[in-house]
């Protein structure tokens, strides 16, 4: 009877804790958030900012180009630039976990092990990038269009390799919390990034490819920058003891891991739980989760208010920011769940879910999205915005069915058992 009793008041507890959000009960936790997500949204957004500044360039040459650069920057990412983050989710569980529980050595294990993978997934991307546009004819796209964006691939290949590289040590160097290198490295490169494809552009005459070249030079660039950093600094004299075989007897585990977060595509919440501070990751949560909201509302508003200058920046063309202004309310709202889901998706890389919250990624987007997409745009004649408004509803079902996952969890049964020198999942 007693120990119903108090069962019962931890669960309210624990429901008063979530309708707390706004009393400034986290204010603490909220300050830690903000100084360590602050830096690392800066570094996202630079290396965005790199491919984003490449088609910026490209699309004040012509109409066919923008949409050549475009295709082709989509195709880039889908294929291959959000694949290596995903591949990287591994490295969020497991260093994470293990920086927690103090097993340093064995973050540079993991740290070599990812990047063998991440090398050799680069290697079979190579091979279909560079034959992007017989694929993309074979899924209907335009042939003028196609091969504009299979000449932006090409030169694009070399920026894949340095990208899967650079998250690589982004998660190693994130999960120590060190994070202002990041910004450095990253910040540096994209405001090297503009006056090179200038330059490669106009000057030197290479024109549109140059623009795909600029990305992969400045990519590299920001490599070598971090690289330097990793080797000469005294703050990885624990967590890199040199290169190791053991990387390659871990490359299996490590990969049951990643290969789930590539299909998903919260390094804090792992701390935690790797060093056994259930409440602390559960309040690291909450304070996330309120953050991206206020962050997102706040690009919405920016995006709403601003969109004519938004499209300029990417062509002079009247038509093309007609039809941006028209998109603009699917983009506010897509752009609000995504940064919801990301956290979500993020706490279960930290907690080692990544094999449930692939299932729900695949359902959302292949059960609910793309029905729903294909439906508007063919049969309803929505065009893009049926497709757009598919993305939605997958998106609203994904971040919907991830809070849902996190907020009924059990965190105390968790079970994260880091042993001596390994790390295991249980």
């Amino acid at each position: 009877m007693m120990a119903s009793k108090v069962a019962l008041l931890e669960e309210r507890k624990e429901e008063r804790a979530w309708e707390n959000w706004g009393r400034g009960e986290f204010a603490e936790e909220a300050m830690k958030q903000v100084l360590f997500s602050v830096p690392m949204i800066l570094t996202s957004v630079a290396y965005y900012g790199i491919p984003l500044v490449s088609v910026m360039f490209a699309g004040h040459l012509g109409d066919l180009e923008l949409a050549g650069a475009t295709l082709a920057s989509s195709w880039a990412t889908v294929s291959g630039f959000t694949l290596m983050i995903g591949l990287n989710g591994a490295m969020e569980t497991l260093c994470g976990q293990a920086y927690g529980a103090k097993m340093y050595r064995k973050m540079g294990i993991y740290l070599q092990a990812s990047i063998i993978i991440c090398l050799s997934a680069c290697s079979m991307l190579a091979v279909v990038w560079w034959f992007t546009e017989p694929i993309l004819i074979l899924l209907r796209q335009d042939r003028a269009v196609a091969h504009a964006a299979a000449a932006y691939m090409r030169p694009l290949i070399p920026a894949l390799f340095a990208y899967g590289q650079i998250q690589c040590l982004i998660r190693f160097l994130q999960t120590q919390s060190i994070v202002t290198p990041l910004v450095v490295c990253s910040v540096s490169s994209l405001l090297l990034h503009i006056p090179i494809t200038f330059a490669l552009v106009h000057p030197l005459g290479m024109g549109y490819t140059g623009a795909a070249v600029a990305a992969g030079v400045s990519q590299w660039i920001s490599l070598l920058m971090l690289v330097s950093y990793a080797i000469f600094s005294k703050r990885f004299e624990e967590t890199w003891q040199g290169f190791s075989t053991e990387a390659f007897a871990i490359i299996l585990p490590t990969l049951r891991l990643a290969i789930p977060s590539a299909i998903m595509v919260c390094a804090h919440v792992a701390n935690e739980l790797g060093a056994g501070h259930v409440d602390k990751a559960k309040k690291a949560v909450k304070v996330t989760l309120k953050l991206s909201i206020i962050l997102a509302l706040t690009f919405v508003l920016l995006l709403v208010f601003g969109h004519n200058a938004w499209a300029h920046l990417f062509s002079n063309s009247p038509l093309v920011i007609t039809e941006f202004v028209r998109m603009t309310p699917l983009l506010s709202a897509s752009i609000l769940l995504d940064s919801t889901q990301g956290i979500l998706s993020g706490v279960s890389r930290g907690c080692g879910w990544q094999h449930l919250a692939a299932w729900t990624n695949l359902a959302a987007f292949y059960l609910i999205g793309m029905p729903i997409a294909l439906t508007l745009c063919f049969v309803m004649n929505f065009y893009v915005k049926g497709l757009w408004a598919g993305l939605v509803c997958g998106l609203f079902f994904q971040a919907s069915t991830l809070l849902i996952i996190v907020l009924r969890t059990d965190w105390t049964s968790i079970n994260l058992s880091v042993e001596n020198d390994n790390c295991v999942l249980t």
